[in-house]
């Protein structure tokens, strides 16, 4: 297999991560951490071979840090679960510095549509049979929380192909 294919396959591991943690999110409410590493990981492959200096992986990291950091914050407050702020900063540490502030704005707008969609979908009456699936019953549940990794990963989604790893594949 050639480089530029191995490449270009790697470029897919994000969008493929996003897809799986909306989709459990939305299913299970919940992120697995093995998504979290595997995407970490993902990242770390990705680095040397797109030839990233320190510097980027620096700021990179930043960007990280500080949404983990906040989004921790939420997660005391008990606005967001463990599991997003987790994914929500491993996605931050593939956007990278430049593209954290849209993504932040992005998750926001999403995630407040989303919660808005939810609310109304808990107020509603469902029919039986739909409350006897697992997790539609979790989801029209009052007390559980809003599957935000969807907010999450759907706000990565339109960031990611301004970023530097759609930049280097298609270039």
């Amino acid at each position: 297999m050639s480089y530029a294919l191995v490449l270009k396959t790697l470029f897919i591991v994000f969008p493929l991560g996003m897809a799986y943690g909306a989709a459990s999110d939305f299913f299970t409410l919940t992120i697995p951490n093995r998504l979290v590493l595997a995407l970490l990981a993902g990242f770390v492959v990705m680095v040397p071979l797109v030839g990233m200096d320190l510097e980027t992986v620096a700021l990179h990291g930043a960007a990280s840090a500080i949404v983990l950091s906040c989004a921790f914050a939420f997660f005391a407050f008990g606005w967001v679960g463990g599991g997003d702020a987790k994914f929500a900063a491993v996605i931050a540490l593939w956007l990278g510095w430049s593209h954290v502030l849209d993504f932040v704005l992005a998750s926001a707008i999403f995630g407040g549509l989303l919660t808005l969609i939810v609310l109304i979908f808990r107020g509603k009456m469902l029919p039986a049979f739909a409350l006897r699936q697992a997790w539609v019953f979790r989801l029209h549940d009052p007390n559980a929380g809003v599957p935000y990794g969807i907010a999450l990963a759907a706000a990565a989604l339109i960031v990611y192909p301004h970023t530097i790893w759609i930049s280097m594949a298609i270039g």
